[in-house]
């Protein structure tokens, strides 16, 4: 989507409110930060999508090209335009989304005639991740066209990563998107999600209610204060986060960066803990910064991992 935010020294406008003054034009959205700091950490990543035929689509391809994430799978839709979103940022930093995105051209993903050809090609990755983000914009037929096509590959070791990414607009109800999410979680081999997520899902239960609604063998919960909570096979672990150093300016992408960290971290070798570690270090990074994706020079530095030997799909 096209991102929105304040400027940094834009100041009020008279008369316009607290929300006034200049805006900074980006690109962004969920799993496309995620696509986006996977290609920074040297992960080969492709991501689909849906865009328009319009100069900002072209500006999103051009712009995701040059992070290095593959667009091979990015489909144009003559008279169509993506979606459009605006931060709008509390005295801490904390994040509030508003979205334009009903008629975004993503929406028409499933139901395309190039959409089996698409969703065959899953099987051909180690990792196909996507959000609740992304589920909420399809209809039913389409979610269950999606979750086939992921358990068709997972039948030939692509491995699901699911992000509990929850945004109650987003959903015609509650009742629907617990629905969905219990599908997910049934089918996926990770999951990242967050107290934040899951409580305004299931409101009112408890740490072991809500790791219980979750069977997935690999499971990250991360807490209000800057923990994870991890689930694997043959044990548990909690892993804090460093204390932070600098000012939080922006919270937009914490929890993309981290899973970007972790993804690339798993590829690499490294086991859950080290895995949490890393997600809290990009995370912990990228709230220093406006907006969801940072400049690349504010990256930390490179760490020499075994390169993946396919590209990871996003959603």
């Amino acid at each position: 989507m096209v991102e929105l935010r304040q400027a940094q020294g834009g100041g009020q406008s008279g008369g316009q409110g607290q929300g006034g003054g200049l805006y900074s034009r980006g690109f962004g959205g969920d799993t496309l930060n995620t696509a986006v700091y996977l290609a920074r950490l040297e992960v080969k990543v492709d991501y689909f999508t849906a865009l328009g035929d319009d100069a900002l689509s072209d500006e999103m391809v051009a712009a995701w090209t040059a992070e290095g994430v593959g667009t091979r799978r990015v489909v144009r839709l003559p008279g169509k335009l993506p979606g459009l979103y605006m931060i709008q940022l509390d005295a801490r930093g904390e994040r509030q989304f508003f979205h334009w995105r009903d008629s975004a051209a993503a929406r028409r993903l499933m139901d395309l005639p190039e959409t089996d050809e698409i969703l065959n090609s899953l099987m051909s990755y180690d990792i196909v991740y996507l959000s609740a983000i992304t589920l909420s914009i399809y209809d039913q037929a389409g979610r269950e066209r999606l979750f086939a096509a992921i358990k068709r590959a997972r039948l030939l070791g692509t491995r699901f990563v699911f992000d509990t990414n929850f945004r109650a607009r987003s959903w015609p109800d509650r009742d629907v998107a617990r629905e969905v999410f219990a599908a997910a979680f049934e089918a996926a081999d990770i999951v990242l999600t967050s107290t934040e997520d899951l409580l305004a899902l299931y409101p009112g239960e408890s740490h072991a209610e809500l790791t219980a609604r979750i069977p997935t063998p690999e499971l990250v919960f991360r807490l209000p204060e800057p923990v994870s909570l991890l689930r694997f096979p043959g044990g548990t672990s909690e892993v804090r986060a460093e204390p932070m150093t600098k000012p939080v300016v922006d919270t937009t992408a914490a929890g993309d960066s981290f899973a970007a960290a972790y993804i690339a971290a798993r590829l690499a070798g490294s086991d859950p803990v080290e895995a949490a570690q890393a997600g809290h270090r990009l995370a912990s990074l990228v709230i220093c910064y406006p907006g969801a994706i940072i400049p690349a020079y504010a990256m930390p530095p490179k760490k020499r991992h075994r390169p993946a030997t396919s590209r990871q799909a996003t959603k």
